[in-house]
């Protein structure tokens, strides 16, 4: 079983940076493909970025490449989101996902995930 909890959201005005992290717990956690997700309300959850197994590879939205870094830290058994310069469309729940048997073409799919975390909410307002 794996458990994912989520932290470091909060309220951040336009332009301002936040780093979103989660805990995996559970074995082996080298050999998940890692990802966040986000949904605004009345939205369908969208792709933000993931980091395949072993560290692999990275993949990120249109929307937020050059702007958002993902990271792996395999002796801490998290993953992290630095988010800078921020958007106020970038406001919504983001959510952390782990996946087992993710395959390249399906990176962006939250059906590749087996398991998620609960969400930190992101907004960005002035």
């Amino acid at each position: 079983q794996v458990t994912l909890v989520e932290s470091g959201g909060g309220l951040v005005q336009p332009g301002g940076s936040l780093r979103l992290s989660c805990q995996v717990s559970g074995s082996s956690f080298s050999r998940y493909t890692l990802a966040w997700f986000r949904q605004a309300p009345g939205k369908e959850r969208e792709f933000v970025a993931a980091s395949r197994r072993y560290g692999s590879s990275t993949h990120y939205a249109d929307s937020v490449q050059g702007r958002f870094t993902i990271s792996r830290t395999n002796a801490e058994n998290t993953v992290n989101l630095q988010m800078n310069s921020l958007k106020p469309e970038d406001t919504a729940g983001y959510y952390c996902a782990a996946g087992s048997g993710v395959i390249l073409s399906s990176v962006r799919s939250a059906d590749a995930y087996d398991y998620w975390g609960q969400g930190t909410q992101v907004t960005v307002s002035a």
